[in-house]
């Protein structure tokens, strides 16, 4: 049995997403039109178109996993979560076609439990948070984590694929310093330590 190229799997699926971001239509010929691969890639790699667009939003949590992964963590837990967030964005701007069909629920997962280690990575930086005092301990993890992640989606879906420039991106540190106040930090040492974090690696 001929072995699988997995570059080919990452062309059909990146060309996928760019043609639906420009209104394309998507079908077998059109998507390996200009390739070097046949109508039957698809059949190969995906199984068929259905299994192609659950692929697709797979690949974008994927690659958003991998991308909060390479985050260093340092011991200020509140630092790390507004790096973990300007990942996040980053993500979304680096792959803007990718982004936007992640959340697309027209389309099933392939694996929806993997999906949720996006949630779960900010969660764990809570957790930390809560227990060197940060954060109070009546703080829910996953509410907290949930508000965090709902900040950052918004701005990156207006900025990624939506009206605003990327200068609002600007705006994630006062947002992110007010709901980690919230949760208990105290406002200097907040507002210094989601500054670093953000202009560690901040969004290109």
């Amino acid at each position: 049995m001929r072995t699988k190229d997995p570059a080919v799997r990452s062309l059909l699926l990146d060309r996928a997403a760019q043609m639906l971001r420009t209104r394309q239509p998507v079908t077998l010929r059109s998507l390996v039109a200009g390739t070097d691969v046949s109508t039957m890639a698809v059949y190969t790699y995906f199984g068929g178109m259905d299994g192609l667009w659950k692929a697709l939003r797979q690949e974008g949590f994927t690659r958003l996993a991998a991308k909060l992964a390479a985050v260093p963590m340092s011991e200020d837990p509140v630092h790390d979560l507004a790096a973990l967030g300007a990942a996040y964005l980053s993500n979304a701007l680096e792959a803007p076609d990718l982004y936007r069909v992640m959340f697309d629920t027209g389309f099933e997962l392939e694996d929806a439990a993997a999906a949720d280690e996006s949630l779960h990575s900010l969660v764990h930086a809570i957790e930390r948070a809560k227990a060197a005092g940060r954060f109070r301990g009546d703080v829910d993890p996953v509410a907290l984590a949930t508000q965090s992640w709902a900040i950052g989606h918004g701005l990156a879906s207006l900025v990624a694929t939506g009206p605003l420039p990327h200068a609002a991106l600007a705006h994630v540190v006062p947002v992110l310093t007010a709901l980690f106040i919230g949760a208990g930090d105290t406002p200097d040492r907040c507002r210094q330590s989601v500054e670093r974090g953000w202009n560690q690696n901040p969004p290109a």
